[in-house]
């Protein structure tokens, strides 16, 4: 019996490095590609930011920047499986969300490492994301 489940994966990314390396790790992990589903979160747009303002910037443009740079990222033929979904919303309520209407068997990401006072007021994602899973989370360490 394995410690944790290897059918259905989720990798929340934010495409930092230790992001990357954590869809990188649960891909071999898993053993195939199409057990792993790959998540990003966009926060929703503000109407005073000056991309909105000058009409530069809106949820389909965002979402196309981050598919290609997904698709950068994940280019090898090992990757082939994979799949993004882009979300839009606060990070951890709708990595709670895809997980459970998923029926995601174990979450894995990355610790920002945050501590002190950054920790205190900005909370961690991670911590979040621990406490409302209905299923098991490793984060990932450094």
């Amino acid at each position: 019996m394995a410690l944790f489940s290897q059918e259905r994966i989720l990798v929340p990314v934010d495409f930092s490095d230790k992001s990357l390396r954590a869809v990188r790790e649960s891909v071999e992990f898993a053993q195939q590609s199409s057990a792993v589903h790959v998540v990003h979160v966009l926060k929703s747009l503000e109407a005073m930011d000056p991309g909105v303002i000058w009409e530069t910037v809106n949820d389909e443009k965002r979402k196309e920047t981050i598919q290609k740079l997904f698709d950068e990222s994940f280019s090898e033929e090992k990757y082939a499986g994979l799949t993004l979904s882009i979300e839009k919303g606060e990070p951890a309520a709708e990595i709670v969300d895809y997980a459970e209407s998923h029926q995601i068997e174990l979450i894995v990401m990355p610790s920002r490492g945050h501590t002190g006072l950054t920790r205190f007021f900005m909370g961690s994602t991670a911590e979040r994301v621990i406490r409302f899973a209905h299923c098991p989370v490793l984060v990932l360490r450094d």
